[in-house]
């Protein structure tokens, strides 16, 4: 039975990817609110989880090594585009990506917490807002501004500036009853795809199919990105439980 693993449909993921289709594993996208029920149901055997998700993994699933998505500084592709500066959002209406509980965590925080200001309400995308989080490739399209919003605030960049840390957003996770050889080729896999990844990116000379961006841009929006766990992403991660627990208090 082949191995079948999980990824968000984001350009950030493709370098953890790579290697996979050569080693016969197959990927399945789905989006990251998703990826954990999916895993612990046995759709799938790994995948990339959001953060918030890997705090409380339900009993069988495990974080895999330290393999993970976590930006340097600058996210790129989690953007909060605002008509008013986001000092003064009390009482606006801000919308936000129901896929992306992570980001969504990290925007109340910084709001809350940081910036000292509550909004009157979070709501979906196709409501009125005077906000909106955009991730992912959605993210990407707007990295540069929304029209109609003349604000644009970078969360990763926003949490490093405030914590001088980085931000993970997503761990690899693996099911405790796969075959350890299955788990090894995951783990080898993905060490693989890091390493070669960009090598491969060299290659290519017309945009992604993913986002309309060159291979020079997405090589230094990836470059900006860390795919395995150090020192300041655990730092990082401590305090973020630190800070979403002082948000429940509120």
């Amino acid at each position: 039975m082949p191995i079948k693993v999980g990824r968000t449909p984001y350009l950030s993921s493709e370098p953890m990817y790579f290697d996979m289709g050569k080693r016969g594993i197959q990927v399945e996208e789905l989006l990251p609110s998703e990826m954990t029920a999916a895993i612990e149901e046995n759709r799938l055997q790994g995948g990339l989880v959001p953060l918030v998700d890997a705090f409380d993994l339900p009993d069988g699933l495990r974080t895999v090594s330290g393999f993970c998505i976590a930006t340097v500084s600058s996210a790129g592709s989690v953007k909060l585009h605002t008509k008013a500066p986001i000092e003064e959002l009390a009482g606006a209406t801000i919308a936000v990506p129901e896929e992306a509980p992570t980001a969504v965590k990290l925007l109340k925080v910084l709001l809350t917490l940081k910036h000292g200001v509550t909004p009157a309400a979070y709501v979906g995308p196709d409501d009125p807002h005077d906000g909106q989080l955009m991730v992912g490739n959605l993210g990407l399209r707007h990295r540069r501004g929304l029209r109609g919003f003349e604000h644009t605030y970078d969360l990763g960049e926003e949490w490093s500036r405030w914590t001088g840390l980085p931000f993970v957003f997503a761990r690899w996770v693996m099911r405790n009853d796969l075959e350890r050889q299955d788990a090894l080729v995951i783990e080898d896999s993905l060490y693989t795809s890091l390493q070669d990844w960009a090598d491969g990116l060299y290659r290519v000379s017309g945009p992604s199919d993913r986002v309309p961006i060159h291979p020079q841009e997405i090589h230094v929006y990836t470059q900006g990105l860390r795919y395995y766990m150090g020192v300041s992403e655990d730092k990082s991660v401590a305090l973020f439980k630190e800070y979403l627990a002082q948000l429940e208090k509120n």
